[in-house]
C-alpha cells in the first residue's frame, strides 16, 4: 500500500476546484517513470460512464489494483480533462477481474497475460493464497511443470517481501525501482541495513546517489550534524567533480561546496574529511602549491598510470634496428601509397621508440601510418594487439587495417566473479606490441587497467585526436601525457588531397581554428550541410523533417540505421531525451508488445544504447543495438548488439536508454554514416569548440548541422578556459 503527496504542477488553474474523491480498479498504465514515480492511469471508476485518465505521482501501479484517489478535475490543452491526484492508496485487487489484470501484468515472471486467464480461471480469488500457501495445487493445471511452480511461488515470495521492504522504503519516499535494487544488493536485510547507515545507499548502488540516501537519513531520523552524514556529503561533492573530468579538488572549494549542500559547519566538515582520509578513502596530495583532495582509486589510478609509461618508456624494442628509410620505401612498394613528411616522421617515432603517441585531426592520414606502422613491425613476426574505447571504435580499427582489433574491456577479460580484469602485472597481456586508438577518449582508471598488464617488453603506440571532447570519465591522460612533453609525439598535419574535397573534413578543421561554418546555399551539392533557424521550434520541425523524410528520400539512407541525430546534451527541447520521443514515435510507433521501464517504452525496432558497462553481459557504455523481442510473460526483452543478442530483465532496463538521439559525448569513438546535430542558445552551457568539432567529425558520409547562428558562432569560437584538474603531467616529469 502507498500513499503520496503529489503538489498539481497547475496550481494556479486549481484554486476553485473542488477536491474530488474517486475509486476503482486500473485498467491500463500508460506510462510510469520508476524514477520519479509520475503516471498517468486509466481507471474504470464507480459512478463514471467512461475510463478516467488520471495524473499524479507514486512509487508503484500496477493494473488490475483498485486505486483511491483524492484530487481535482483539470482540462488539459492537449490531452482533454484528466483527474489530477493529489493523494492515492494502492490496494492489492480482490474483484476476479482485477486478479487477472495484476497477474498478468508482467510483474511475476512466468506468468502472462493468457497465463493469469487460466489460473483466476481454475482458482478464482483464491489464486494468491494457493501460489503462497499451497503452491502444489499449481500442478493440477495442465503446462504447469516443477520447474514453472519453483519460478512463480520464488517470484511471489521475492515480490511479497519486496512488498513489505517496499512498504518500509515507500513510506520514507523511496521510489518502486529503487527498491528493488536495494532488495537485490542487500537481500532480506535490507531493512536493517539501511536503517543503520542510509548513505551506504550511495556507495554499493548504482542509480542512489547522495540526494536520495539523504532524504532516507532525514526520514529515518538520522542527525543532520551527524559525522556520517558529513562524511557521506564530502565524498558526493568529490564524486561530482569526478563526474565533471576533475582527478581532483582544492581542499578549501570542497569544505565549501559541502558547507553549503549540507548546511553544516565549517569544523565538522573538516573532520569528516579527516576520517575519510584516515579511512583510506581520501588522499591528499599540493597540486601546483595547493592542497588538493583526490577519491583514494582515482588517486591510486593517476599514481599507476605515470609509474607504468615510465617503466614502458625504458629499454628498446625489438626491431628499434630497422633502417627507416629502407623500411618507408619498402612499405610504400607494397602498399602503393606515398606518404608524408609528417607520416614518415611518425613512423620513425614509433619505430624507435618503445612509447609513443600518434596524433592529428580526420583526413590528415592516422590510418595509413597505423596501417605502415603495422605491416613494418609485423614484418619482423612480431605479435601485435589492437584495441580502442568501444566497439564501434574497435571495429572500424579491425575494418581499416584488416587485423583483429577488440575493446579494452575485452582485452582485458573481465572476471565478474572476482569484478576484475584477468589480465594485470601478475598475469600481463601477450605481445610485442600494443596500439590503442581513440585513445583521448581514454579516462585515467581504465588506462592505468591496461598499462598495468602490459609487460615491459612490449612497446605501445597511443593513436588519437586532442582536439575530441576528452574522455567522458575524469582525467585528461592524453592530452596530459603530450603536455608533459617526457613522451615521443608525432603530429600529422598535412591533409590528403582526397579528403580535402570532403567539406566534412575541411569544416572541421576549419572549425578547429574558430571559424564558423556558413549556411549551405540552396542546391549546393555538398557533404556538410549547415542549415540555420531562428526559433529551437522551427529546428525542431526542421530536424523531424531532415531525418524522416528529406534524407531518406533525397540520399537513400535509412532513418535508423544510418542517420544518428546527436545532441549537445540530454535535456531541454533539443535535448536527446525529448528528441527520443519524438523520433520513436515518428519511425517506430505501431510496434508491439511495448514495454515501459524507468520513464522509456520500448518495443520491437526501437534502437538502444547501453549507458553503463555491464561486464556480465559483455556490453558497454556507448554500444548502440537494436530491441528484438519484448516477452511480457517472462519479463524479458532482447536486444541485439553488433549480431549478438542480449537479454535483459525487465528490471535491468535503467542500463539502457533509447538512442534515436544520443549526446555528442556518448558517440565519442564512433563513426556514422550520416549525422543530424541540433545547436541552439538552450545548449549554451555546453556550446564549446570540442564539443561542435566532435560531432561533425562524427559523420563519414553526410553531416546536417541545424543550427541558431549565435549558438554555432558561440561554439566554434568558444575554447575551455576550465582545465581539468589532475597532476598526471607533475608525476611524469
Amino acid at each position: 500500500m502507498s500513499f503520496t503527496n503529489n503538489q498539481s504542477l497547475h496550481a494556479k488553474h486549481s484554486d476553485h476546484q473542488p477536491i474530488v474523491h474517486l475509486q476503482g480498479s486500473v485498467e491500463r498504465v500508460t506510462f510510469h517513470s520508476e524514477q520519479s514515480g509520475f503516471f498517468v492511469i486509466r481507471v474504470k471508476c464507480k459512478g463514471q460512464l467512461e475510463l478516467v485518465t488520471m495524473t499524479g505521482s507514486t512509487p508503484s501501479i500496477t493494473p488490475g489494483e483498485f486505486v483511491d484517489a483524492t484530487g481535482i478535475w483539470f482540462n488539459d490543452h492537449r490531452h482533454g480533462v484528466q483527474f489530477q491526484v493529489k493523494q492515492i492508496k494502492t490496494v492489492t485487487p480482490n474483484t476476479i477481474e482485477g486478479i487477472e489484470k495484476y497477474l498478468g501484468s508482467g510483474m511475476l515472471k512466468g506468468i502472462g497475460p493468457h497465463f493469469a486467464k487460466r489460473l483466476v480461471k481454475a482458482f478464482g480469488e483464491d489464486v494468491f493464497d494457493i501460489i503462497e500457501q499451497n503452491p502444489e495445487r499449481l500442478l493440477e493445471l495442465e503446462g504447469i511443470g516443477k520447474k514453472r511452480r519453483e519460478k512463480i511461488t520464488s517470484a511471489w515470495s521475492e515480490q511479497k517481501v519486496i512488498r513489505e521492504i517496499m512498504v518500509f522504503l515507500q513510506s520514507h519516499g523511496v521510489g518502486t525501482a529503487r527498491a528493488v535494487r536495494i532488495y537485490k544488493t542487500y537481500g532480506d536485510s535490507a531493512v536493517e541495513k539501511v536503517s543503520e547507515n542510509p548513505y551506504r545507499l550511495a556507495l554499493d548502488i548504482h542509480g542512489i546517489g547522495f540526494k536520495t540516501a539523504d532524504d532516507l537519513a532525514q526520514q529515518l531520523g538520522i542527525d543532520r550534524e551527524s559525522i556520517i552524514r558529513a562524511q557521506a556529503g564530502v565524498r558526493h561533492v568529490l564524486q561530482e567533480t569526478s563526474g565533471q573530468g576533475h582527478c581532483a579538488q582544492p581542499f578549501d572549494s570542497l569544505v565549501n561546496d559541502a558547507v553549503k549542500l549540507l548546511e553544516i559547519p565549517e569544523d565538522t566538515i573538516k573532520q569528516a574529511i579527516d576520517c575519510e582520509v584516515n579511512e583510506q578513502r581520501l588522499t591528499p596530495e599540493i597540486i601546483n602549491d595547493v592542497d588538493c583532495l583526490f577519491l583514494a582509486p582515482l588517486y591510486r589510478a593517476e599514481l599507476g598510470v605515470a609509474n607504468h609509461v615510465k617503466r614502458l618508456l625504458k629499454g628498446n624494442s625489438a626491431w628499434s634496428n630497422i633502417s627507416i628509410e629502407k623500411a618507408v620505401h619498402w612499405v610504400e612498394k607494397k602498399n602503393n601509397i606515398m606518404l608524408s613528411e609528417s607520416q614518415t616522421v611518425a613512423i620513425e617515432q614509433a619505430v624507435k621508440n618503445k612509447f609513443c603517441i600518434v596524433t592529428g585531426g580526420p583526413g590528415v592520414g592516422k590510418t595509413t601510418t597505423v596501417n605502415s606502422i603495422l605491416k613494418i613491425i609485423k614484418a619482423k613476426q612480431a605479435k601485435v594487439l589492437l584495441c580502442a574505447p568501444t566497439g564501434r571504435a574497435a571495429k572500424r580499427l579491425a575494418e581499416s587495417t584488416g587485423e583483429e582489433a577488440i575493446t579494452i574491456h575485452r582485452l582485458l577479460e573481465f572476471d565478474p566473479t572476482a569484478f576484475d580484469f584477468k589480465h594485470n602485472a601478475e598475469n600481463p597481456l601477450e605481445a610485442d606490441l600494443l596500439i590503442v586508438d581513440e585513445s583521448s577518449m581514454v579516462d585515467v582508471v581504465l588506462m592505468n587497467q591496461l598499462l598495468r598488464s602490459v609487460p615491459d617488453n612490449c612497446a605501445v603506440i597511443l593513436v588519437g585526436d586532442i582536439d575530441q571532447l576528452p574522455s567522458v570519465g575524469p582525467g585528461s591522460v592524453l592530452s596530459d601525457l603530450i603536455s608533459s612533453e617526457q613522451i615521443p609525439v608525432a603530429r600529422l598535419t598535412e591533409i590528403f588531397r582526397q579528403a580535402a574535397t570532403s567539406q566534412i573534413i575541411t569544416g572541421a578543421h576549419s572549425i578547429n581554428k574558430g571559424k564558423t561554418p556558413k549556411p549551405t546555399p540552396k542546391g549546393a551539392d555538398t557533404d556538410f550541410y549547415f542549415i540555420n533557424g531562428d526559433e529551437p521550434e522551427e529546428l525542431f520541425q526542421k530536424l523531424m523533417t531532415v531525418v524522416t523524410q528529406r534524407l531518406p528520400k533525397k540520399f537513400g539512407l535509412d532513418p535508423v540505421n544510418d542517420i544518428q541525430v546527436l545532441a549537445p546534451m540530454n535535456r531541454g527541447g533539443l535535448g536527446a531525451r525529448s528528441l527520443n520521443i519524438a523520433l520513436q514515435e515518428a519511425l517506430n510507433p505501431d510496434a508491439h508488445p511495448k514495454v515501459t521501464r524507468y520513464g522509456w517504452t520500448y518495443a520491437p525496432g526501437d534502437k538502444v544504447i547501453q549507458t553503463v558497462n555491464n561486464y556480465d553481459k559483455d556490453v558497454f557504455n556507448g554500444d548502440i543495438g537494436r530491441v528484438v523481442s519484448v516477452n511480457i510473460e517472462e519479463s524479458e526483452i532482447i536486444i541485439e548488439f553488433d549480431g549478438i543478442d542480449v537479454m535483459y530483465q525487465f528490471n535491468e532496463l535503467d542500463e539502457v536508454s533509447l538512442a534515436y538521439a544520443i549526446s555528442i559525448h556518448k558517440s565519442q569513438g564512433s563513426e556514422y554514416p550520416c549525422v543530424v546535430i541540433p545547436m541552439a542558445m538552450q545548449h549554451y552551457m555546453l556550446l564549446e569548440r570540442n564539443l561542435l568539432y566532435t560531432g561533425v567529425t562524427r559523420g563519414k558520409q553526410l553531416v546536417v548541422l541545424l543550427g541558431q547562428q549565435k549558438a554555432v558562432n558561440m561554439a566554434a569560437r568558444t575554447i575551455t578556459s576550465k582545465q581539468r584538474l589532475t597532476n598526471l603531467q607533475t608525476r611524469l616529469k
